[in-house]
């Protein structure tokens, strides 16, 4: 047993109640990632130095994609999670696919869904789809900040038996100290990983489109790696071959499409104006 072990916060899962409604922590995390993307996207697309001339996406399209992402997030993330974590039990309680305030939202699935809508919708409206990647690729990470403060509230996805000093013991998770492992993928997938796409986009990365893209495709890909090092895989999975998780798998080709697509990027002259 460590010296120290920190017993789990009494957080309610509920963060605002009103009545018979009540919003969790888990959706709030959701919505106000949502707005405070749609805020810095509108910022960037008006800013022209960042792009090197006249932006190809303007704060109107900032607006209306808005409701595209929403929608790409949670069908994607919960569709991920069904096909990814689940297919076994939802296929025998296919009803509950659609109790999505009770958790269960897969990352990998909310990226694919999301990509989906923006290319969508950059074609319906003319825009060069790789800007279109990166400014999204800019904004992601304060989304996956908040998702995983929300799943520490929650008390899940908690991390690997340790006998760190931070341990943490988790109500749902037995009687053994835990790392915890949500605060650091917040910290990595969050903090650290807008720090770098920020500190690309100050130096001219959204110059040469797909830059911005690949760079959080692969870093997501590297920190979600690193986190799963402390991470518990979920128990109706467990290991997979060689020690792999799950959450490994799906983002190991993540790294690599990301490094390639960084390459060809630098491979193009950068350009100004769409």
């Amino acid at each position: 047993m460590p010296f120290l072990v920190i017993p789990f916060p009494a957080f309610d899962p509920i963060a605002i109640s009103i009545g018979p409604f009540a919003i969790r922590w888990y959706a709030l995390a959701y919505v106000v990632g949502i707005l405070l993307a749609w805020w810095l996207a509108r910022r960037i697309a008006a800013n022209q130095a960042l792009w090197g001339g006249r932006s190809p996406i303007q704060p109107l399209d900032v607006d209306d994609v808005i409701a595209w992402c929403a929608l790409g997030i949670v069908i994607g993330g919960r569709l991920g999670y069904v096909l990814f974590y689940g297919l076994s039990y939802f296929a025998a309680n296919p009803l509950e696919i659609f109790i999505l305030w009770r958790g269960g939202m897969s990352f990998h699935g909310g990226f694919l869904g999301t990509i989906v809508a923006l290319l969508l919708f950059a074609r319906s409206r003319g825009i060069p789809m790789l800007s279109m990647l990166d400014i999204a690729a800019i904004v992601t990470p304060i989304g996956l900040f908040l998702g995983r403060i929300a799943n520490f509230i929650n008390g899940e996805l908690w991390g690997r038996p340790t006998e760190i000093p931070w341990a943490v013991v988790f109500p749902n998770a037995g009687p053994e100290p835990r790392h915890p492992s949500q605060l650091y993928e917040a910290a990595m997938e969050g903090i650290l990983l807008f720090a770098i796409l920020t500190f690309a986009t100050r130096l001219g990365a959204l110059k040469r489109p797909g830059t911005i893209g690949g760079l959080f495709v692969a870093g997501y890909g590297l920190t979600r790696i690193a986190g799963e090092q402390f991470r518990e895989p979920d128990a109706h999975i467990g290991f997979l071959a060689g020690g792999l998780t799950m959450g490994m798998l799906l983002s190991l080709p993540m790294v690599l499409a990301g490094a390639i697509a960084i390459v060809r990027a630098w491979r193009m002259p950068p350009t100004g104006a769409a």
